[in-house]
């Protein structure tokens, strides 16, 4: 539907599983971050979504400690946090829809130089992310990895054609 709108594959990608695990596009969402563009192709769809508004998760789990919402939403959230598995354990919520950049053989973990905050303190293996699901009492119910090429031409920009960048979980919890 929003085939030549998205702003790349990742978001494509991201909106497809969502609306695969959560059909129910009247649910009113949390999502971990504040208000991203990502945020706009949800609620196109019909999900109402609220996002946290920029507290430090590792030293505030407070936004996450109510159950006034349907689904929690993390997408590209948990790297950057030293202590993801607090958030994930806090959560009151009982479905969360994750995603995280997987760590790259090839390639060391994104830094940016300007922004003290956007660096990624962990780039997870799939089996790590998924652990810290399974510690707090989640049951990964779907899984989904997908590439993310770049326009740029070299052997690190060949390896990305072919190996998953993005890792996406749906997982359920009894509380």
């Amino acid at each position: 539907m929003y085939e030549n709108t998205f702003p790349n594959k990742r978001y494509k990608h991201t909106l497809a599983f969502l609306k695969e695990v959560v059909p129910d596009t009247q649910a009113k969402i949390l999502d971990l971050g504040v208000r991203n563009p990502f945020v706009n192709f949800m609620e196109r769809e019909g999900y109402e979504v609220h996002n946290t508004t920029g507290e430090d998760l590792d030293l505030d789990t407070s936004a996450v400690e109510h159950q006034d919402y349907d689904v929690v939403t993390a997408f590209e959230i948990f790297e950057h946090l030293l202590a993801p598995f607090q958030v994930v354990n806090k959560i009151q919520g009982n479905k969360i829809v994750a995603s995280v950049p997987l760590k790259l053989w090839f390639s060391s973990a994104y830094r940016s130089k300007t922004d003290p905050w956007d660096r990624h303190y962990h780039e997870f293996e799939d089996w790590q992310f998924d652990w810290i699901f399974e510690k707090a009492g989640w049951k990964i119910k779907r899984r989904f990895k997908f590439s993310h090429p770049v326009k740029k031409i070299g052997f690190r920009p060949l390896l990305r054609l072919f190996t998953p960048r993005y890792y996406l979980i749906y997982a359920e919890r009894n509380n």
